[in-house]
């Protein structure tokens, strides 16, 4: 039964990741909205409950009909249960993508990090986000420093 929930979850990330908007023409040698390497994807810990795992799987059922406000929802709940977990504030960060909501993907990107611990790839992702957000903005320079962070956080 779990790993169907992680077959689901998995499906939720590759969901929501196809939700973020492709940047802006980008300056050469930028690649914000460069993809997670396949093998790479983002899942909870074994650690995530099951109610939280259901949660994110209406989640990308509600996304994948484009029922985006309930997705919202299903996250919001799973965030009221789970607060420290920084798979689910990631995925809010990219929901907020998609919403155009760019000030708020990126907080919610941080926030995300700053629960992190070790995990380098969930922090390379979030740190994508903040690029694009930043790029979206702008703010050419700041999205180059997040870029460098990505860049940074790969396996060697």
């Amino acid at each position: 039964m779990k790993q169907l929930y992680y077959i689901l979850f998995a499906s939720l990330v590759l969901l929501l990741s196809a939700c973020s908007s492709p940047p802006q023409k980008q300056p050469a040698g930028f690649e914000v909205g460069e993809e997670v390497p396949q093998g790479e994807q983002i899942l909870p810990s074994s650690r995530t409950s099951k109610t939280v795992l259901a949660l994110l799987d209406n989640a990308r059922q509600a996304a994948k009909s484009g029922q985006l406000h309930n997705a919202e929802s299903q996250l919001e709940r799973a965030l009221r249960i789970e607060p420290r977990n920084a798979v689910l504030w990631h995925y809010m960060a990219k929901l907020r993508l998609h919403q155009d909501r760019i000030s708020e993907a990126a907080g919610l990107a941080a926030k995300s990090n700053s629960l992190a611990g070790k995990n380098h790839s969930l922090q390379a992702d979030n740190w994508r986000i903040i690029a694009h957000a930043r790029h979206q903005q702008g703010d050419v320079a700041g999205a180059q420093q997040a870029q460098n962070k990505v860049e940074q956080l790969k396996p060697q």
